[in-house]
């Protein structure tokens, strides 16, 4: 068998290269997730790789075949690549999840864990239409393209968007009651509308919500995340208080646009976390002006909504509530949402007085919040 300077075999060498296939799902080595069962290479140089499949069926399996052939016929030496799929058995996926989940494979919402570091942002409204689920998406993709860990939970259940707003057309995967996120742009995203034919409409009331979204948050296999955003309903209804049981240590970002009309209905959704225990983090105002092409600014829909509903709610909640940011109204915006590509991954996002420059901003002072172990319980106890 053919060594290298190292020493190593072209086996050995084989196995390191397979570190660096990532399941698209889980976003793990698969050398790390038990799905390698074996690595094969003759004196000729032809590689036999056998890799196991979380579920049959697996949608990504084509991507995975792919990403092995790619790095083994990178490693010199190798002149040929055999990928094998099959499928792991019920004892082998239960310790996949003892390995994602720890010993028993707790199914708690993990984000609501005293010990969690992960800064779940709600983003709220007052009322709809005001671009609240467009908002989500773009400060969700700047803050995985700066490299944090994003997840997007859809908690719209009537009015979801997000997954077309995000290209995203696959479903998600099921390891038995565990379910696998598909992944766009780098973000983990759930959406009940993974889940229905074409365009079905969702009737449900108070208690099939509340369980909907329990479900995403308890049986969705996220990982570490870094940041977590849920993009909720417009109003005050039954998710925005769910999502206060469920996630008190949630923190509001509340979106509206310059009308007073729309200020004054962005002020309740705002209160509403007086009444959950949680904190509003700030104001987004969206829709703040049209450039025209002589540079000037046209306020289609007035001005100074996004202050008032700051001012407002820091009066109301008793601390400091900022304008985080005004975003302009901006064609590329739309046509990032209509393609599943948020325009904060487009060139015009390095752009000062752009929408996608403004969103990009937003997010990097929220992302600047570190993730900190103050207060947080380490489990260990001093030996008596």
């Amino acid at each position: 068998m053919p060594v290298n300077n190292l020493g190593k075999t072209l086996e050995q060498q084989a196995r390191t290269a397979l570190d660096r296939v990532i399941d698209p799902e889980l976003r793990r080595p698969i050398t790390e997730l038990g799905m390698l069962r074996s690595v094969e290479v003759d004196d000729a140089g032809a590689a036999r790789v056998s890799v196991l499949l979380t579920i049959a069926g697996c949608p990504l399996r084509g991507t995975i075949t792919g990403d092995v052939e790619r790095e083994l016929a990178a490693v010199p030496g190798i002149t040929s690549v055999d990928v094998d799929l099959d499928v792991m058995s019920p004892e082998q996926r239960e310790e996949l999840k003892t390995l994602l989940r720890g010993p028993g494979g707790a199914r708690g919402i993990p984000f609501s864990r005293p010990d969690s570091l992960t800064r779940v942002y709600a983003v709220a409204s007052g009322k709809g239409g005001v671009g609240k689920s467009t908002v989500t998406v773009n400060l969700a993709a700047a803050m995985a393209v700066s490299g944090l860990r994003v997840g997007v939970v859809d908690a719209d259940v009537h009015g979801f968007s997000v997954p077309g707003l995000l290209g995203i057309t696959a479903s998600p995967t099921r390891v038995d009651e565990m379910i696998l996120p598909p992944v766009a742009h780098g973000i983990k995203t759930i959406s009940i509308g993974m889940f229905l034919d074409s365009n079905q409409p969702v009737a449900w009331r108070g208690p099939m919500l509340h369980r909907a979204l329990e479900q995403f948050l308890t049986d969705v296999y996220f990982g570490d995340l870094d940041v977590l955003l849920l993009d909720l309903p417009p109003g005050t209804g039954d998710i925005a208080i769910s999502v206060g049981q469920l996630l008190p240590s949630a923190e509001i970002l509340v979106v509206t646009t310059p009308q007073a009309a729309a200020a004054d209905v962005a002020e309740r959704a705002g209160t509403v976390a007086a009444q959950t225990g949680q904190k509003v983090t700030g104001v987004i105002e969206n829709m703040s002006w049209l450039s025209l092409p002589n540079g000037e600014r046209m306020e289609l829909f007035g001005s100074g909504g996004g202050a008032i509903v700051s001012e407002r709610l820091g009066s109301v909640l008793g601390y400091e509530v900022p304008l985080l940011g005004s975003i302009p109204l901006d064609v590329r915006l739309r046509e990032g949402g209509d393609a599943g590509l948020p325009v904060v991954l487009t060139e015009s996002a390095v752009q000062d007085g752009t929408a996608g420059g403004e969103l990009r901003r937003i997010a990097q002072g929220l992302a600047r919040r570190p993730r900190g172990l103050a207060g947080k319980s380490l489990g260990v106890t001093p030996r008596g």
